[in-house]
């Protein structure tokens, strides 16, 4: 199993109740502030780790924050081998601030370092020999700034090559890249937090969603996942596509870490041997509700993730 972070982030989590702009606050305790290593790669490698799955997380990390990234990251777990590729920036800090209060979340996520072109030959190098040890790939999250727009379709591409499945969650910018490439990975979840916008169209109504997810399975996925209204999701393959949404209240506070535990989620279901997509799909859901029961970025357990497998409903919308 092997996980690709292009963009590390340390993650500084702060916790105030009533947050608002333009206002002086004091943190109460250090209770109220972690600091832990992140990236949407990173946090499913640590996510799989928490269901006794071991991966190899590779990337890139700079400077004095990504040794400090590298050393919490080897603290977390030792079910997670690092393989990542130091370069002269600087690995960037992301910085969430969590309103129990006002059940809010207001994520202020840094641009990252810059690279070098050696560096992606170098990291490149890494993962063809790393995919010859493992059979499911993980590429997740943001780019560095003056990142080349084809780093997510020259990855992808290298991996389908070899034949291996391919998990990803991103942004539209890389989304929109592998499209235009013509270069898609087996499941895809378009990470929408900065907005409903997905190649080229705002999405607004359910027919929005269903047609972009089912362009995305036209140039090759087989599974899509589209957050609807937050707490909702939309499962799309070619047999039809489905909405899944939960049958208890959700605290919109504790989202943190929800998309990378869905992903995670999904890997284990396929290296355990599912292949049913709606199945591997309703797994991640339910893994993301279990998260939902956390307010940190900590991540469930599979024991927690089962006492979730009957607070979903799921009906078939075409």
């Amino acid at each position: 199993m092997l996980t690709v972070t292009f963009n590390p982030a340390l993650d500084r989590e702060i916790i105030l109740d009533d947050f608002q702009v333009n206002k002086l606050h004091r943190v109460p305790s250090f209770d109220n502030m972690e600091l832990s290593p992140g990236g949407k790669g990173i946090n499913v490698s640590l996510a799989l780790a928490n269901f006794g799955v071991p991966s190899v997380a590779m990337g890139f990390l700079g400077g004095y924050m990504g040794r400090i990234l590298l050393d919490e990251l080897r603290k977390k777990s030792r079910m997670v081998s690092t393989n990542f590729v130091f370069i002269r920036g600087e690995t960037r800090e992301n910085i969430e601030i969590i309103d129990p209060t006002n059940k809010t979340i207001t994520e202020i996520n840094s641009p990252g370092p810059e690279i070098e072109e050696e560096d992606i030959s170098h990291l490149m190098r890494r993962f063809s020999m790393t995919l010859s040890r493992v059979e499911v790939v993980v590429i997740s999250g943001s780019i560095p700034m003056n990142a080349p727009d084809n780093l997510y379709p020259m990855f992808v591409k290298e991996a389908l090559k070899r034949g291996k499945a391919i998990f990803v969650e991103t942004t539209n910018k890389n989304l929109t890249a592998l499209y235009e490439s013509n270069v898609m990975p087996t499941v895809v979840k378009p990470d929408l937090r900065a907005g409903n916008h997905l190649l080229g169209k705002d999405l607004k109504s359910l027919e929005d969603f269903v047609e972009a997810g089912k362009k995305l399975l036209n140039v090759g996925a087989k599974l899509v996942v589209l957050s609807y209204h937050i707490d909702s999701d939309i499962i799309i393959t070619e047999d039809g596509v489905w909405m899944i949404s939960p049958t208890v209240e959700i605290d919109y506070s504790h989202l943190l870490g929800t998309g990378d535990t869905y992903t995670a989620a999904m890997v284990y279901k396929y290296i355990n041997g599912e292949r049913d997509l709606v199945e591997i799909g309703k797994f991640g859901y339910i893994a993301a509700l279990a998260k939902t029961k956390k307010l940190r970025k900590e991540l469930p357990t599979l024991q927690e993730v089962g006492e979730y497998r009957d607070k979903y409903e799921i009906k078939k919308v075409g």
